[in-house]
């Protein structure tokens, strides 16, 4: 197989920090590995395969002659890098949602639409870390009846905002153990002990961009823009594991029998369903693992099309940086990666 020289934006992060154990983890096949961030990382060293890698300043200079950059950082970094990368006959795949509703972008779930990658441009698109669980559960039960309206709640862990919100939430929770008082600086109230219904900013609908997010990404990855879709986030003092109550209407009854047998059969998705022991996902269990957990599969009380369900998933691994490594390894058996010119990345 061959190897590649690949390079990673926004190594730091806690997001860049689950890219590097997966790459060592799946030894995906690269012949170098640039480490790159901010000018606030210069000095700084990460472990990989046992070694001390340095991080490097990210500049057009330092992502030349780069097969493969994935893009773990800022909109605005996204949308400087990743353009230049594909000008240069290279390849970004990015976390950002910089591109994501890019008409020319594809949106890439390997396990719903791996098809997408044959019309890449340089460019890739990994959806946002509430979307990925969400496809991954609902696109094997679409295929055999198509979804026609979902309603989804999500509880989200603050280390999808960054390591900064778990730092909070920590120092919160010692505060508030002790009785002291809280002065949010992440969030705009306490996160401990508390929950919070805003990811992202408000819009004009009412909505969140996080849900609308949701929504778009959906119709996107599963080519069903007829689909109704209405989100609630909600940000939850758990550190690691996003969930999501779902309520999906079908075009036809479905038996949540057929539906717990379809979604056990299906690549990436692990069934966790016997409420009798009290098995369903949770966070918890979650936390540190590859799959989409699904489990209290039933039907919906208010709609004979309906079921509804509970799914968990690691946001900072299956929900960014796992996926982003699929598709790049999906990019290498389509034999879809090509070497890129020696000096185009270098102009400004």
């Amino acid at each position: 197989m061959k190897r590649l020289n690949i390079g990673l934006i926004g190594a730091t992060g806690a997001v860049g920090a689950e890219f590097l154990k997966i790459l060592e983890e799946r030894q995906f096949p690269f012949a170098s590995l640039r480490l790159l961030a901010s000018e606030r990382s210069i000095g700084r060293t990460l472990l990989f395969n046992h070694q001390k890698l340095p991080v490097e300043v990210t500049t057009p200079q330092s992502i030349a002659g780069l097969e493969i950059v994935f893009i773990s950082a800022t909109t605005a970094v996204s949308k400087d890098y990743a353009a230049l990368v594909a000008k240069a006959g290279g390849i970004a795949i990015d976390d950002s949602s910089a591109w994501r509703m890019d008409p020319e972008v594809p949106l890439v779930v390997p396990e719903v639409n791996r098809a997408d990658l044959e019309n890449q441009k340089g460019i890739i698109s990994t959806p946002n870390c509430t979307t990925v669980p969400m496809v991954m559960a609902l696109s094997p039960l679409h295929k055999i009846n198509p979804i026609k309206r979902i309603v989804v709640s999500t509880y989200q862990a603050v280390s999808g905002t960054g390591r900064a919100a778990v730092e909070e939430l920590s120092s919160q929770a010692r505060s508030v153990l002790e009785g002291k008082s809280n002065v949010p600086h992440i969030y705009p109230h306490q996160i401990a002990f508390n929950v919070l219904p805003e990811v992202d900013v408000f819009m004009d609908s009412g909505y969140t961009r996080e849900e609308w997010k949701m929504s778009e990404e959906t119709k996107k990855i599963m080519h069903a823009p007829e689909l109704l879709i209405s989100a609630t986030c909600v940000r939850v003092p758990v550190y690691v594991g996003h969930s999501e109550a779902l309520h999906v209407e079908f075009s036809n009854p479905m038996d949540p029998g057929e539906a717990h047998r379809i979604l056990a059969g299906s690549p990436g998705v692990k069934v966790l369903d016997d409420p009798a022991v009290s098995l369903y996902p949770h966070p918890w269990s979650a936390a540190g693992t590859d799959d989409v957990f699904v489990g209290r599969i039933r039907q919906d009380a208010s709609h004979p099309n309906s079921l509804a369900m509970w799914l968990v998933v690691d946001n900072l691994r299956k929900g960014a940086a796992l996926n982003a490594i699929q598709i790049a390894e999906e990019l290498v058996k389509m034999d879809l990666v090509r070497s890129p010119r020696p000096t185009a990345a270098r102009g400004t």
